[in-house]
Order: structure tokens, then C-alpha cells, then sequence
């Protein structure tokens, strides 16, 4: 008697706690979006030009880090890693702009050629961050064929310390007075900083002077983020659906095995990966930069980690997932910010993954991992 009740209870137990469970992040996320939903509506209707400002930098915020996320959720996709170390990628993508800028004056080099501005600008620029691109593409690339190759066959535990061992080397060798320095750095910018209002049409506001009452204000800053962003995501899409190297990382993260077999080199396909990624990662880097003038050796910390949150969200091993789960990690951290309280950003943030977590373990746009025959 005492044992068969037993074993029914420990029969029913498991699909219990995954009912109880989901129960739980349901409730969860209802209480959490009926207390959202309300906060946001009354300040909607206090200050509704201070509402769409917080949305804006929301944004800005939003698209930086889906930059990040998308390095995250394309390594993920194909060698199941959570690559620790992007973050710290990200980092040295800031580093190479600051370098770049004040000690080379690369932005200046089309208008010592000549160039008219603002172009002479806009081009220097371009050039800056396109060298930040490469350099973290390159710094990927050697990590991934050092630290994370010979681990290919290994546990994946293996793979994971190493990659943690791998942020921590690159936070303190940059921490060295001889490579980033421990100290905080102001940074450079590579333009001059434009300001616009809106209140009865778009118009210049000049240095030193506050916008009228209730104007929405954004900045040549906030532009050039969401521009270079979508630039870049596109970029990502069409290598990623129309190029040999993007099909042949769907296909590896589909089978490698199978992949092998019909002439794909694996290998040079996630070194590949990883050199993508890692390029996003450094225009982030800069733009961050740009966005927030002072960098430190451990400024990929709190952004590369709500990155790998928000692509956890957006269903990590998804590109469009990442964009997502991004935009909507911008506009919680943004808001919980502007209408709750600044410390509470980062509480917010993971608060959010757990319930996301709770409700639906593979994200937004993940999809269950299923056997293969």
C-alpha cells in the first residue's frame, strides 16, 4: 500500500513541478505586466515628450546591444558555446576607436586629404570603426583557433571555463599601464555632436542653450547608432541567407557531421563565426563609446552580459531573436530607469530573464532542441 502510493507520487511529481513551474512564471509575468502597464500609462499621460524620450533612448540603448547579442547567439547556434569572452571583445573594439582617434587622428585623414565636410568627417569615421571591426575580428579569431579549437571534441564544460579564463585574461592584460590602464579614459569623440528638438517642427538647438518645455530632443549620436545598427543587422541577414559562408553556417549548425560529409569546412565556417560576431562586437564597442565617453578595461562587463540576457530572451541561436530580446532589454533597462529608480535597471533586466526563463526556457524565437535521427 505504502509503496505503491509511492511510486504514484513520484510518477506525478515531475509534470507537478513543471506545471507549478509555468504557474509560477505565468503569474509572474501577468503581476509584473499589470504593474508595467499601469506605471507606464501615468506617465504616459504626466509628460507624454518625456515618455517618448525614455523610448528613444531606449533604442539607442536597445540596438547597441543587439550588436553584442547577435556575436552571442551566432556562436551559440553553431558550437553551442555562450562565449564569455565577447563581452571583453567588445571592449577592445572601444579601445582601438579611442586609439585610433587620439592618437592617430584617423578621422581626420579624408579631410587632410581634401575632403570636403562634413564628409572629410563622416568618411574618417567610417574608417575608424571599420578598423575597430577588424581588429576584434581578428582577436576573435585567434582566441577561437588558441583557446576554443582543441576543445572542439571536449566536454562542453570545458569549453565554457576556458572562455571565462579567456575575459579575465583580456580584462586584466588590458588593466596593464602599459597596454589600457586600469584608470577611467575620456573618450574622443570622432564628430561634433548635433542636437535637434521637435516642438512645432525639427529644429537645431545650439550649444549651451535647454530646449523649450515639453520638446523631444535627440541628438546626430542617437542617429548615427540606429543607422550604423540597421546597416550592420542587414548586412548580417543577407551573409547569412545569400552568401556560401552563411549557408554553410546554417548548415553547420544544423548537422556538422553531415555538413562534413558534403565538402563544408567546419572549422573555417565557426572560425568565420566567430570573426562576424566579434566584428558587430567592435562597432558596438565604438558606438557605446560614442554614446557614453569613458572607457575603462572592464567596460564589456555589465554590456556584454545584459547582451548574452538579451539574447537569451530573444531565444539565443537566433538572429532575429537577439534583434528582439535586444530592443526589449533597452527599453526595460531605459524605463525601469527613467520611472522607477536607477539602481533598479539592472534588477529589472534579470528579473525579466527569469520570468522569461520561467515561462518559455528557449526564449521569444528559440525553437525546442530535437534529436536527430
Amino acid at each position: 500500500m505504502t509503496s505503491s502510493t509511492g511510486s504514484a507520487q513520484s510518477g506525478s511529481s515531475p509534470i507537478q513541478r513543471v506545471l507549478q513551474r509555468r504557474w509560477i512564471g505565468w503569474g509572474m509575468l501577468i503581476v509584473l505586466g499589470l504593474a508595467v502597464l499601469v506605471r507606464l500609462v501615468i506617465a504616459l499621460f504626466q509628460d507624454p515628450a518625456l515618455f517618448v524620450q525614455q523610448i528613444l533612448n531606449g533604442l539607442e540603448l536597445g540596438f547597441i546591444y543587439a550588436l553584442i547579442a547577435l556575436g552571442y547567439t551566432m556562436v551559440y547556434g553553431i558550437v553551442k558555446l555562450i562565449n564569455f569572452a565577447h563581452g571583453d571583445v567588445f571592449m577592445v573594439g572601444a579601445f582601438v576607436s579611442y586609439f585610433a582617434i587620439r592618437r592617430f587622428q584617423m578621422h581626420l585623414w579624408f579631410s587632410a586629404l581634401g575632403v570636403p565636410e562634413p564628409f572629410g568627417t563622416l568618411l574618417g569615421s567610417l574608417l575608424v570603426i571599420l578598423l575597430a571591426m577588424a581588429v576584434c575580428s581578428l582577436l576573435a579569431f585567434t582566441i577561437e583557433r588558441v583557446a576554443y579549437k582543441p576543445l572542439r571534441t571536449a566536454p562542453r564544460i570545458s569549453a565554457l571555463i576556458t572562455a571565462i579564463g579567456v575575459s579575465f585574461f583580456l580584462e586584466y592584460f588590458g588593466a596593464l599601464p602599459f597596454v589600457f590602464t586600469p584608470d577611467y579614459i575620456s573618450y574622443q569623440r570622432p564628430f561634433e555632436i548635433v542636437t535637434w528638438y521637435i516642438k512645432d517642427g525639427i529644429h537645431v538647438l545650439p550649444p549651451g542653450t535647454q530646449a523649450p518645455a515639453s520638446a523631444l530632443i535627440f541628438s546626430s549620436v542617437f542617429v548615427i547608432i540606429l543607422l550604423t545598427s540597421l546597416v550592420l543587422v542587414v548586412a548580417l541577414q543577407f551573409i547569412v541567407q545569400r552568401t556560401k559562408v552563411g549557408k554553410a553556417m546554417r548548415a553547420a549548425a544544423y548537422d556538422k557531421a553531415t555538413a562534413r560529409l558534403m565538402g563544408i569546412n567546419v572549422d573555417g565556417v565557426i572560425s568565420a563565426t566567430f570573426g562576424i560576431g566579434a566584428a558587430l562586437a567592435g562597432a558596438a564597442g565604438m558606438l557605446y563609446a560614442v554614446a557614453f565617453p569613458q572607457i575603462v578595461f572592464g567596460l564589456g562587463i555589465t554590456p556584454g552580459l545584459k547582451a548574452f540576457v538579451a539574447a537569451v530572451v530573444g531565444g539565443i541561436g537566433s538572429i532575429p531573436g537577439a534583434l528582439v530580446g535586444a530592443l526589449i532589454m533597452g527599453q526595460a533597462e531605459t524605463l525601469s530607469a527613467g520611472y522607477i529608480s536607477t539602481p533598479m535597471r539592472d534588477v529589472f533586466a534579470f528579473t525579466l530573464l527569469i520570468i522569461v526563463l520561467f515561462v518559455r526556457p528557449t526564449g521569444i524565437f528559440g525553437e525546442p532542441t530535437r534529436e536527430k535521427a
